[in-house]
């Protein structure tokens, strides 16, 4: 094995010990445990197959070129044996590159209106039609848990939770992996509804992503730097809507984060859903102290609304749906709204992996 590789053996022992944890009827008792090591597994077998097709398409052409130095006859075989063994480097060289740790992991989307009135809560409803399609398309699991309308249909704010398929062990299908990219603000340029003259308006909406915790021991809450506050809902929730304090407000005291929550019809249901983003979003927090020193893209998600920080531009006239980090272009942006957002995600997706190998390179 080339030193470059010599990472791989660990990597290779560890795959191994995981195999047999596995194995053990116990290890399964903890749901949670299990479903950890089973996409730790999953990673890890990328990573074999890599190094088991990089270590035969090298032994290949090695012989192939030991053999074409003796006999001329397979001279000609060793051309696209040692194109085979260089594309199995890259793959491997690629697959060895560290991953996000939270790539596994479900999330909670937040869309947010921004600058632009009703047209901008219009927008983030468009938003969200267009995360709910592109979910259903990748067979993921969505629960609207939170949202504010607007009075002409859309949304002042909107939580949804997107779960992976069960089953599903490979991060790079994780629903982290791959709407990690979509923090920050989204612009659009059109004729507004209640544009009367025909004018194209700009405004903008904000999109927050935030891995999941799975656990609810991955993060400790103090229950006494929690204040919660308790008050009437008022929007759509059933008979208790306007009767009863089943709204609540949650506020983690040492760091000002703040959840309301008033869609369940019940005091307790909503306190358990507010609970569940607060989690999410110490998790986040927690996470952007650790990588402050590091270009860690979670530090680039718009935690304020202003369509000058944009990432996106949804052009109708146009058709143009344009991602301002990658340089991704397109004129499809009915179906990008449909759901196909597959294409520009992959842009974000490609985009990082550059920089993460120029980064382990370097």
């Amino acid at each position: 094995m080339t030193e470059s590789f010599a990472a791989v053996e660990h990597l290779l022992a560890e795959h191994a010990e995981i195999e047999t944890l596995l194995a053990d009827p116990a290890v399964h008792a903890d749901a949670g445990r299990a479903r950890t090591l089973g996409r730790r597994y999953a990673e890890l077998g990328q990573v074999v197959a890599a190094y088991r097709a990089w270590r035969d398409a090298t032994d290949d052409a090695e012989a192939a070129a030991e053999l074409a130095a003796e006999d001329a006859s397979f001279a000609a075989e060793l051309p696209a044996l040692q194109e085979a063994a260089a594309a199995a480097t890259e793959k491997l060289r690629r697959v060895l590159v560290p991953r996000d740790p939270d790539d596994g992991r479900d999330v909670i989307l937040e869309i947010k209106a921004g600058e632009g009135g009703e047209e901008s809560a219009l927008f983030a409803g468009d938003l969200l039609r267009m995360y709910l399609r592109y979910a259903e398309r990748r067979g993921w699991k969505t629960e609207v848990i939170e949202a504010t309308d607007s009075d002409l249909g859309g949304y002042k704010d909107v939580q949804v939770a997107v779960k992976a398929r069960a089953g599903s062990t490979d991060p790079a299908d994780g629903v982290w992996a791959n709407l990690k990219y979509e923090g920050g603000v989204h612009r659009v340029q059109r004729v507004p509804v209640t544009e009367s003259q025909g004018r194209i308006h700009t405004s903008a909406a904000g999109v927050l992503v935030f891995p999941e915790v799975e656990d609810a021991g991955e993060i400790e809450i103090d229950q006494n730097e929690l204040r919660i506050d308790v008050y009437r809902s008022s929007g759509p929730g059933g008979q208790s809507v306007n009767t009863t304090d089943s709204a609540v407000r949650i506020t983690h005291l040492p760091t000002g984060i703040t959840v309301s929550m008033q869609n369940e019809k019940s005091q307790l249901q909503n306190r358990e859903q507010a609970m569940r983003v607060l989690r999410a979003r110490l998790l986040a927090a927690r996470q952007e102290e650790e990588a402050a020193a590091a270009n860690d893209l979670r530090r680039s998600q718009v935690r304020t609304v202003d369509r000058s920080e944009r990432i996106r531009t949804y052009n109708y006239p146009e058709n143009r749906i344009a991602d301002h980090r990658t340089g991704y272009k397109a004129y499809n942006l009915d179906q990008v709204l449909d759901g196909d957002l597959e294409p520009v995600i992959r842009s974000a997706i490609d985009a990082d992996e550059a920089a993460r190998l120029a980064a382990a390179a370097s």
